[in-house]
């Protein structure tokens, strides 16, 4: 069977941003449990129940791009050109000669819509003449993969998904089956997000879904606590590039990781709120392993959906204990949206990538913020990682994303030993 490794990784969040395989950006975020939460200042908080989130500082699209390109994109758009390049430098692979056997996914669950918010106002005040001609193709949600394509002269499928939360994990899976399947040698699989609006954010303080701990902000997003009461809205991007395992041996591509499997469902249950029983969310995570081949007993490390909501975090914790039957206590999980908010679909990407980073560092993220959970409930069982200097032998992680609509996600990766082969 065809096979697929990670040889790049380009980031842009709230904790840290960059490509390369030093300890900079993210990951050095990750270890130093960095937590980016606070009081928003992109606009006036002040009317919404909840006043935190998780904004990026200093990014600057013309490091990436020239001017006139970044003034036609929305800010996810641009936050996925960024990381799309910074992956492909990472990777140190030059499509020249291989754009037609090269792929882009990227997903976004509310696209350009932030920028759409911003270009009515100016339409209220002056009219159509005050608006953006370039608007409809800022917007749509499939620019993010279009404008990577078109910037890199990428001509393979460029794919733009907008499932909900999960939508930066589908664009990996359904990259890797492309791969897979022989489809494309090359992909740039993620997703970006940048919904830091006022009506946008409104919306979802209006539907209940975001934290109100506005007094104590780093402390907001608490996966898997008791006092959780709502996720913290952020933004960022992650772009992954994926390879055929002969294609990066070839070029003697670095390696991060190797894909193994990838499942996804549907809860049919409720648009918002999970299944309690968390059923569905197990499902993909077997169908993840079967795909994998990979058995239960042999994951190593779990990186939890983790976004802090009541609802959430109990189902996901049901669906760990599931598939993990009575070693759910001994499988290390850790919830990481506490270091960069919840960048909707976005999220399944940047944890991707943080999965990806530690199998090749031998350590894994810490879960912050968790003080307690009440007695007897799947919360209170699971095995969290609260120290993020320990070594870790994982060999085998698990990587969750479950979004509104009741749409689920499971990626498989399995640590790269160097040696041209994955460890087994």
């Amino acid at each position: 069977m065809t096979r697929v490794v990670v040889t790049g990784i380009g980031t842009v969040t709230a904790a840290g941003s960059g490509g390369g395989r030093s300890a900079d950006g993210l990951w050095d975020g990750v270890r130093s449990g960095k937590r980016a939460v606070r009081e928003i200042t992109r606009f006036d908080p002040a009317p919404f129940r909840s006043r935190v989130a998780a904004e990026v500082d200093g990014f600057d699209a013309c490091n990436f791009m020239d001017a006139k390109q970044a003034r036609r994109l929305d800010r996810f758009a641009q936050f996925a050109c960024a990381s799309g390049r910074m992956a492909l430098d990472d990777a140190r692979l030059v499509l020249n000669g291989e754009a037609n056997e090269a792929a882009v996914y990227v997903g976004s669950a509310l696209g350009g819509i932030a920028y759409a918010e911003a270009q009515h106002v100016r339409f209220m005040a002056g009219g159509m003449r005050a608006v953006d001609p370039a608007l409809a193709l800022a917007v749509f949600g499939g620019s993010g993969a279009t404008a990577l394509a078109l910037g890199l002269d990428i001509r393979g499928p460029a794919v733009g998904n907008a499932n909900s939360c999960a939508s930066g994990a589908i664009a990996v899976g359904e990259a890797f089956r492309l791969i897979r399947s022989g489809g494309a040698m090359v992909a740039l699989a993620g997703g970006a997000e940048a919904p830091l609006a006022p009506l946008t954010f409104g919306a979802f303080t209006a539907i209940r879904a975001m934290s109100t701990h506005n007094e104590t902000p780093r402390e907001a997003c608490r996966p898997f606590d008791e006092r959780r009461d709502g996720f913290v809205m952020g933004e960022g991007a992650a772009i992954l590039v994926l390879e055929e395992l002969g294609h990066a041996l070839r070029r003697d591509a670095p390696i991060y990781a190797e894909v193994i499997g990838y499942g996804t469902t549907n809860d049919a249950y409720h648009a918002t709120a999970p299944r309690p029983d968390g059923s569905e969310a197990a499902r993909a995570m077997h169908i993840a392993l079967r795909d994998a081949s990979v058995q239960p007993e042999q994951v190593g490390y779990v990186n939890a959906h983790g976004s802090s909501t009541p609802l959430g975090d109990r189902a996901e914790a049901l669906a760990i204990q599931t598939v993990f039957g009575d070693r759910s206590g001994a499988v290390p999980v850790s919830g990481t949206k506490p270091l960069y908010g919840h960048p909707l679909g976005a999220s399944g990407a940047i944890e991707a990538a943080i999965v990806c980073l530690a199998l090749t560092n031998g350590a894994l993220p810490p879960s912050l913020n968790r003080v307690s959970a009440a007695v007897d409930t799947p919360e209170a069982a699971l095995a969290l990682v609260q120290d993020g200097t320990a070594y870790s032998s994982a060999e085998w992680a698990l990587s969750n994303s479950f979004g509104f609509g009741g749409i689920n996600a499971c990626l498989a990766f399995r640590k790269w030993d160097g040696s041209g082969r994955s460890s087994n």
